[in-house]
């Protein structure tokens, strides 16, 4: 009877690691949808100047397309905002902090806008450069960063350059 005791818990374990193996493999399946989706800087929009704090607050406006089959969300978009090809300052969108059924989900083949509030610190760049931001000057914007878009199963993070003129 200790013998087939033994081999019942044995058989429970190799059940459980081809569960957890199983779950694994159906996860990495959607790194590939993942990968597919894009990201496109749509628009630099100045809001508000203050004077008395030295800082600029832009609304940074990134197009996300899901053009895989599997439904997904992007948690963080980690960026590097550059003006005229002069780096203005970092930025970061994210719901990291939200749970996966409160973001906006992207279902396949959506096409969704995100915003974001971008803070530029006149002690942090070149006086110049500043000054053409706040003057509305700047003819190009760029940024380069990382997205981090998931499943219910998976995350990937996927590294982008995109510019806007």
């Amino acid at each position: 009877m200790a013998l087939q005791s033994k081999m019942t818990v044995y058989l429970a374990i190799v059940g459980v690691f081809a569960l957890m193996g199983g779950i694994v493999y159906y996860a990495s399946l959607d790194n590939d949808e993942l990968d597919q989706v894009e990201i496109k800087l749509t628009n630099v929009k100045l809001l508000d100047v203050n004077t008395v704090d030295n800082q600029a607050k832009f609304q940074v406006t990134f197009l996300i397309k899901n053009p895989s089959d599997k439904t997904l969300s992007v948690s963080v978009i980690d960026f590097e905002l550059y003006g005229d090809g002069k780096l203005l300052g970092s930025g970061l969108y994210s719901t990291a902090d939200i749970t996966l059924p409160g973001r906006a989900l992207f279902y396949p083949g959506a096409e969704i806008p995100l915003k974001n509030i971008f803070v530029l610190n006149k002690s942090e760049v070149n006086s110049e450069i500043y000054e053409d931001a706040i003057n509305e000057k700047i003819t190009s914007f760029s940024a380069e960063g990382k997205m981090t878009s998931q499943t219910s199963w998976s995350e990937v993070d996927k590294e982008f350059k995109i510019s806007y003129n």
